[in-house]
């Protein structure tokens, strides 16, 4: 059932000619409008593993995982998969036993009913968080996996790397019932887009190259016009087009990487553009790069003013790190690589 309706939810383009191999789960049940782009992680509570739990106070410390890694994991880049109904209170064998506090940073709730035997289980369509689901944007989508038809993916969840251990080593007793996939780390250059049709009654789970979703809506949208470029969209092609014209034996620029909203898909008509510079030069190269970055800056922000009337002073946020930063994994040099929202590299001219 549609959750809510706006310009984010209209109903995605599903492609029909998509790769058996790129599909991780489809469902065709109460689907609802929308699309979630560039998921890097999956928390996957495994149906088999959860039922197999001998006592209630297991049952509990799984739903206490799943919020320490609510906790942990970059906002609105991973989903939540689990078992029946999320939420459950009663008989929590039904479900995961979590709060919305537990679960309000992840970008889709997911429940699975498994088939045992002939009895399929009720799932809870979202009703536990409902409203809570539909003020913070949050996708709900139910799995069938044993429908005719139905696409899921199990092997790719119960067999790709499991990142619990090393996110929350508390729990890590806990990683044959809780599994934490870094997309982007099993599939290298990958991650998860999820695409929703209500008027098909139909979604798919995609593993896609990263980079810009190019069936995005618009954020910028005109009544009686043509639709613009969105805020981080823009952003984004801005920061590559940077990366693209800056001369690295010049200014001492090994690589260039963009993180932050124009990244994550939620900048605004007021967001900076977050750069991350890997440096090893000069002191003066260093000088040089930063005038000629100010330069930028000063541009982008009279171009964003002129398509949004908000002038900041500087558009770009630019932070500088050198070899012995990422050796030490000190200040924004953690982004590089790093296991929960790392930072994106974009090619810099050669």
């Amino acid at each position: 059932r549609p959750q809510s309706f706006n310009r984010e939810n209209v109903a995605a383009a599903i492609p029909r000619d998509v790769p058996d191999k790129s599909v991780l789960f489809t469902a065709n049940r109460y689907v609802s409008n929308g699309r979630v782009p560039d998921i890097t992680h999956i928390v996957y509570v495994d149906p088999d593993r959860y039922n197999e739990l001998g006592d209630h106070a297991a049952l509990q410390e799984v739903g206490r995982t799943v919020s320490r890694l609510n906790a942990l994991l970059p906002k609105r880049q991973f989903v939540l998969i689990g078992p029946g109904r999320w939420g459950s209170r009663g008989d929590i064998r039904l479900g995961v036993n979590v709060t919305y506090s537990d679960i309000n940073n992840t970008a889709v709730l997911v429940e699975i009913a498994r088939k045992r035997g002939n009895y399929v289980p009720d799932l809870s369509f979202g009703t536990h968080f409902f409203q809570d689901l539909v003020e913070a944007g949050i996708r709900y989508l139910p799995l069938y996996p044993d429908e005719p038809g139905a696409v899921f993916d199990e092997r790719f969840l119960r067999e790709s790397e499991n990142e619990l251990a090393s996110l929350a080593p508390e729990f890590a007793h806990l990683g044959a019932v809780v599994r934490v996939i870094d997309v982007p780390k099993a599939c290298p250059g990958m991650v998860l887009r999820v695409l929703m049709n209500a008027d098909e009654d139909r979604a798919v789970g995609l593993l896609v190259p990263a980079g810009r979703p190019p069936d995005m809506p618009s954020e910028e949208a005109r009544p009686g016009g043509a639709p613009r470029e969105g805020h981080w969209r823009w952003r984004l092609r801005m920061a590559e087009r940077i990366a693209g014209q800056v001369d690295a034996a010049r200014f001492g620029v090994v690589a260039m990487y963009v993180f932050g909203s124009a990244k994550n898909a939620s900048a605004g008509p007021g967001s900076d553009i977050d750069l991350l510079v890997h440096v090893r030069g000069t002191e003066e190269q260093r000088k040089a790069l930063a005038i000629w970055l100010e330069g930028w800056s000063l541009c982008l922000d009279e171009m964003n003013f002129l398509r949004t009337g908000i002038r900041s002073g500087g558009l770009l946020d630019v932070h500088l790190v050198t070899d012995e930063d990422i050796a030490a994994r000190s200040s924004y040099a953690v982004k590089i690589g790093n296991v929960t929202d790392a930072a994106w590299e974009i090619p810099i001219r050669r």
